[in-house]
């Protein structure tokens, strides 16, 4: 069975980061952001990449049981034993939906769920700080700010509930983030 571990945070909360050093410094983790995963399961010319495909050649967005069927198939095509998903999930629908398809398999199993949690001032600092492209500006940072706030209390209650809710402080240099972090997922 696949061991499988969510990382949340807000915009400039370091959770890919996070998560792709983990899966570099230990090859038992393979590491995963949505978008990778649409674009794996569109390479491997499946059925569901085709379906995939139909929508994204037409800038049409991908619907949700879609992508979470295409995360879920690449899960259980990874040669890896444990799976990091970073920045997923980010909305109430997207909790539910991957937790109703994980409920109805026994391939995967949803092992915890980590929130690198940084207040608001820091994860401004950091993505206006880090200026990459023209989306790391105020207005946008506030707008990607309230998306991640929205949902985020109900996000932390149904994983909570079902004790899968982790919480490491963001708000350090990254090596002790990452040695948490690594720390939890291999206890896990």
């Amino acid at each position: 069975m696949k061991k499988l571990f969510l990382i949340i945070g807000a915009p400039g909360s370091g959770k890919t980061t996070d998560a792709s050093l983990i899966a570099q410094e230990d090859a038992k983790f393979a590491h995963f952001s949505t978008g990778d995963l649409l674009r794996a399961e569109v390479a491997s010319g499946s059925e569901l990449g085709k379906l995939i495909d139909g929508f994204i050649s037409k800038g049409n967005l991908v619907p949700l049981d879609v992508v979470v069927n295409a995360i879920v198939s690449a899960i259980k095509s990874s040669d890896k034993s444990n799976v990091i998903i970073d920045g997923y999930p980010r909305s109430v629908e997207q909790m539910t939906e991957l937790d109703k398809v994980l409920a109805a398999q026994n391939e995967i199993a949803l092992k915890g769920v980590i929130e690198v949690d940084v207040s608001e001032v820091v994860a401004r600092e950091r993505v206006l700080g880090r200026a990459r492209g023209a989306d790391d500006n105020n207005e946008v940072f506030n707008n990607r700010m309230k998306v991640y706030l929205e949902p985020i209390e109900a996000i932390r209650k149904f994983y909570k509930e079902k004790g899968l809710l982790h919480v490491v402080n963001g708000e350090r240099a990254i090596e002790p983030i990452v040695a948490d972090v690594k720390a939890l997922v291999n206890s896990l």
